[in-house]
């Protein structure tokens, strides 16, 4: 141990409020003794790891389980291989998918996507959409919109009927939600014409932004609104070590792949 770097951040920022060196065995040992009722070192809550296996395992179709929540962000785990059992409609929030491993083609109002593992893409609040997985599993992000893409889209989606082989339309139904889009907080459900639905890509010129994890090394920052950012992070194998401290956002980290220790 010796002197480090800590950066002190905001969300709404990129370059930082200040950088200040410190000597890291101090920051890393508990405080000295103290007289006031503070809260000390060892009154903070642990860090806590939750786990999904990132290789396809069968499993009964259930609604995404959620992982975290706030009032700004909420972020699920979904596995499917078969069908999504009706069309989503988000009234509050853009929903951006991270595709773990597997295939999934997800078939909206502004095209189909086929996604592929390491891609993401944002549906725009007020968006039907629905699923077809392929012993897949995929990460989802919800958050106030409106959200928007910072990076080049490396492909968009597309027209494409059927959206998969041996599609035919259905009876389905369309869910409407409210606030972060989880289970009970519908506010309609009602039975509508899938073909009918897909076939408005033709009288929209939006389309889907598919979006690619940079190969660069550091960060690389993917969707952004005034409360939420969204990147990548790719690091090689270093000595050197930089603290960072945001002071207004809650920091969720998904290990994609590779060994890293969290300090």
């Amino acid at each position: 141990m010796g002197i480090v770097t800590e950066v002190v951040a905001v969300i709404g920022s990129d370059q930082p409020s200040r950088t200040i060196e410190r000597d890291e065995h101090l920051l890393l040992s508990p405080p000295h003794p103290n007289p006031f009722p503070v809260k000390l070192w060892s009154d903070q809550e642990s860090l806590t790891v939750v786990h999904f296996p990132q290789e396809y395992e069968a499993m009964p179709f259930a609604p995404p389980r959620g992982i975290y929540e706030s009032a700004q962000a909420r972020v699920e785990w979904q596995t499917m291989d078969n069908r999504q059992p009706f069309y989503h409609r988000n009234c509050d929030v853009d929903e951006i998918s991270y595709q773990i491993a597997g295939e999934r083609t997800l078939m909206t109002e502004l095209g189909t996507v086929e996604h592929r593992p390491g891609e993401f893409s944002r549906l725009p609040r007020g968006v039907a959409h629905d699923n077809y997985g392929r012993r897949e599993s995929h990460l989802l992000f919800y958050t106030p919109a409106p959200v928007n893409e910072e990076r080049a889209a490396s492909r968009t989606s597309e027209a494409v009927f059927p959206p998969f082989p041996g599609w035919q339309p259905g009876q389905v139904n369309e869910a409407v939600t409210q606030c972060m889009g989880m289970p009970g907080h519908d506010i309609g459900v009602f039975p509508v014409d899938e073909l009918k639905l897909l076939e408005q890509v033709h009288a929209e010129k939006e389309r889907l932004q598919v979006l690619g994890g940079s190969g660069e090394s550091g960060m690389t920052c993917l969707y952004r609104s005034s409360t939420f950012r969204l990147g990548t992070v790719r690091r090689t194998a270093s000595d050197q070590r930089v603290y960072r401290r945001t002071l207004d956002a809650d920091e969720i980290q998904y290990q994609v792949s590779g060994r890293r220790t969290l300090v």
